[in-house]
Protein backbone atom coordinates (compact mmCIF):
# COMPACT_ATOMS: atom_id res chain seq x y z
CA UNK A 1 0.00 0.00 0.00
CA UNK A 2 1.54 3.13 -1.08
CA UNK A 3 1.05 6.22 1.07
CA UNK A 4 -0.90 9.48 -0.54
CA UNK A 5 0.88 12.68 0.41
CA UNK A 6 -0.22 16.02 0.71
CA UNK A 7 -0.03 18.23 -2.51
CA UNK A 8 3.66 20.28 -1.52
CA UNK A 9 5.25 16.85 -0.34
CA UNK A 10 4.00 15.29 -3.76
CA UNK A 11 5.87 18.12 -5.89
CA UNK A 12 9.34 18.29 -3.50
CA UNK A 13 9.07 14.12 -4.12
CA UNK A 14 8.75 14.60 -8.00
CA UNK A 15 11.70 16.73 -8.80
CA UNK A 16 14.80 14.69 -9.77
CA UNK A 17 17.29 13.90 -7.65
CA UNK A 18 20.90 12.30 -7.59
CA UNK A 19 21.00 9.83 -5.10
CA UNK A 20 24.59 9.20 -2.91
CA UNK A 21 25.72 7.41 0.08
CA UNK A 22 27.57 10.45 0.82
CA UNK A 23 26.62 13.65 0.99
CA UNK A 24 25.56 14.29 -2.85
CA UNK A 25 24.85 16.92 -5.04
CA UNK A 26 21.97 19.57 -3.54
CA UNK A 27 18.85 19.37 -5.76
CA UNK A 28 18.78 23.26 -6.73
CA UNK A 29 15.47 22.73 -8.44
CA UNK A 30 13.72 21.26 -5.15
CA UNK A 31 15.34 24.17 -3.03
CA UNK A 32 12.16 27.02 -3.55
CA UNK A 33 9.41 23.67 -2.89
CA UNK A 34 11.88 22.87 0.34
CA UNK A 35 11.98 26.38 1.83
CA UNK A 36 8.33 26.51 1.99
CA UNK A 37 8.43 23.44 4.45
CA UNK A 38 7.21 23.75 7.87
CA UNK A 39 4.81 21.47 9.57
CA UNK A 40 1.94 23.13 9.08
CA UNK A 41 2.74 23.35 5.24
CA UNK A 42 3.37 19.63 5.08
CA UNK A 43 0.33 18.75 6.04
CA UNK A 44 -1.98 21.47 3.94
CA UNK A 45 -4.94 21.44 3.61
CA UNK A 46 -4.92 19.23 6.45
CA UNK A 47 -4.30 19.59 9.95
CA UNK A 48 -1.06 18.39 12.05
CA UNK A 49 -0.92 15.35 13.60
CA UNK A 50 2.10 15.18 15.62
CA UNK A 51 4.60 18.53 15.25
CA UNK A 52 7.63 16.80 15.81
CA UNK A 53 6.85 13.80 13.29
CA UNK A 54 6.32 16.54 10.73
CA UNK A 55 9.43 18.16 11.67
CA UNK A 56 11.12 14.89 10.77
CA UNK A 57 9.05 14.60 7.87
CA UNK A 58 10.57 18.11 6.63
CA UNK A 59 14.15 16.80 8.17
CA UNK A 60 13.92 13.91 5.62
CA UNK A 61 12.70 16.10 2.68
CA UNK A 62 16.00 18.15 2.89
CA UNK A 63 18.14 15.02 3.34
CA UNK A 64 16.19 13.96 0.05
CA UNK A 65 17.39 16.25 -2.02
CA UNK A 66 21.08 16.24 -0.53
CA UNK A 67 20.59 19.66 1.85
CA UNK A 68 22.60 17.74 4.75
CA UNK A 69 23.12 21.45 6.61
CA UNK A 70 19.32 21.53 6.78
CA UNK A 71 18.20 18.45 7.57
CA UNK A 72 20.75 18.31 10.37
CA UNK A 73 19.46 21.37 11.67
CA UNK A 74 16.40 20.27 12.20
CA UNK A 75 17.22 16.79 12.94
CA UNK A 76 18.70 18.82 16.42
CA UNK A 77 15.53 19.92 16.99
CA UNK A 78 13.43 16.46 17.02
CA UNK A 79 14.63 15.03 20.52
CA UNK A 80 12.64 11.26 20.07
CA UNK A 81 14.37 8.00 18.48
CA UNK A 82 12.81 9.75 14.98
CA UNK A 83 15.01 12.68 15.30
CA UNK A 84 17.68 10.52 16.19
CA UNK A 85 17.17 8.35 13.24
CA UNK A 86 17.31 11.49 10.79
CA UNK A 87 19.96 12.96 12.36
CA UNK A 88 22.50 9.62 12.18
CA UNK A 89 21.19 9.30 8.84
CA UNK A 90 22.61 12.73 7.58
CA UNK A 91 25.68 11.92 9.99
CA UNK A 92 26.46 8.60 7.81
CA UNK A 93 25.81 10.70 5.12
CA UNK A 94 28.54 13.12 5.69
CA UNK A 95 30.68 10.92 6.81
CA UNK A 96 30.90 11.18 10.42
CA UNK A 97 30.56 7.45 11.19
CA UNK A 98 31.26 7.30 14.83
CA UNK A 99 29.01 10.44 15.10
CA UNK A 100 25.90 8.80 13.11
CA UNK A 101 26.54 5.44 15.23
CA UNK A 102 25.94 7.76 18.23
CA UNK A 103 23.15 8.77 17.15
CA UNK A 104 21.72 5.26 16.22
CA UNK A 105 22.76 4.33 20.01
CA UNK A 106 19.90 6.75 20.72
CA UNK A 107 17.56 5.29 18.45
CA UNK A 108 17.72 2.17 19.78
CA UNK A 109 15.18 -0.59 18.40
CA UNK A 110 13.29 1.68 15.58
CA UNK A 111 9.50 0.06 14.42
CA UNK A 112 10.82 -0.17 11.19
CA UNK A 113 13.75 -2.16 11.68
CA UNK A 114 12.16 -5.36 10.73
CA UNK A 115 10.43 -4.01 7.49
CA UNK A 116 14.23 -2.57 6.67
CA UNK A 117 15.87 -5.92 7.40
CA UNK A 118 13.18 -7.93 5.09
CA UNK A 119 13.90 -5.50 2.51
CA UNK A 120 17.70 -6.11 3.02
CA UNK A 121 17.54 -9.30 2.28
CA UNK A 122 15.28 -8.82 -0.31
CA UNK A 123 17.82 -6.49 -1.73
CA UNK A 124 20.92 -8.65 -1.27
CA UNK A 125 18.90 -11.51 -3.91
CA UNK A 126 18.49 -8.95 -6.09
CA UNK A 127 22.02 -7.73 -6.35
CA UNK A 128 24.28 -10.29 -5.24
CA UNK A 129 26.73 -9.43 -2.58
CA UNK A 130 30.52 -8.68 -1.75
CA UNK A 131 32.79 -10.13 1.15
CA UNK A 132 31.75 -7.00 3.15
CA UNK A 133 27.62 -7.28 2.36
CA UNK A 134 27.71 -10.80 2.55
CA UNK A 135 25.68 -10.76 5.89
CA UNK A 136 22.49 -8.60 4.35
CA UNK A 137 21.52 -12.06 2.63
CA UNK A 138 21.38 -14.06 5.61
CA UNK A 139 19.60 -10.60 8.33
CA UNK A 140 17.26 -10.98 10.52
CA UNK A 141 17.50 -8.10 12.62
CA UNK A 142 18.65 -4.61 11.28
CA UNK A 143 21.53 -4.07 12.51
CA UNK A 144 21.99 -0.15 11.94
CA UNK A 145 25.95 -0.22 13.12
CA UNK A 146 26.75 -2.98 10.62
CA UNK A 147 24.99 -0.79 7.71
CA UNK A 148 27.15 1.99 8.53
CA UNK A 149 30.16 0.11 8.48
CA UNK A 150 29.11 -1.32 5.15
CA UNK A 151 28.29 2.11 4.11
CA UNK A 152 31.40 3.72 5.08
CA UNK A 153 33.67 0.51 3.21
CA UNK A 154 31.80 1.57 -0.38
CA UNK A 155 32.49 4.66 0.33
CA UNK A 156 36.38 4.22 0.86
CA UNK A 157 36.05 1.81 -1.83
CA UNK A 158 36.38 -1.58 0.32
CA UNK A 159 33.09 -2.81 -1.06
CA UNK A 160 31.66 -2.96 -4.66
CA UNK A 161 28.02 -3.09 -3.12
CA UNK A 162 27.11 0.68 -3.91
CA UNK A 163 24.34 -0.23 -5.85
CA UNK A 164 22.74 -2.69 -3.06
CA UNK A 165 23.41 0.09 -0.63
CA UNK A 166 22.08 2.44 -2.71
CA UNK A 167 18.81 0.15 -3.26
CA UNK A 168 18.97 -0.02 0.66
CA UNK A 169 19.11 3.36 1.55
CA UNK A 170 15.90 4.13 -0.48
CA UNK A 171 14.18 1.50 1.40
CA UNK A 172 15.34 3.29 4.65
CA UNK A 173 14.47 6.65 4.20
CA UNK A 174 10.93 5.55 2.98
CA UNK A 175 10.30 3.74 5.66
CA UNK A 176 11.18 6.14 7.81
CA UNK A 177 9.51 8.81 6.00
CA UNK A 178 6.38 6.94 5.75
CA UNK A 179 6.55 5.74 9.29
CA UNK A 180 6.67 9.88 10.63
CA UNK A 181 3.96 10.92 7.84
CA UNK A 182 1.92 8.42 8.76
CA UNK A 183 2.04 10.63 12.52
CA UNK A 184 2.51 13.71 10.94
CA UNK A 185 -0.66 14.58 8.86
CA UNK A 186 -4.17 13.85 10.24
Amino acid sequence: MSTVYTPLVEQILQVPRRESLGPGVATHQARPLLERLSPETLAEPHPVGDTQMALACCSGLWLYHNYLDHSHRLSQQIDTIHGSFWHGIMHRREGDFGNAKYWFRRVGEHPIFPALAQAAREEAARYGTDDQSEYLGRLVDWDPFAWIDLCQAVLEGESTSEALCLAIQRHEWQLLFDYCYQEAVV
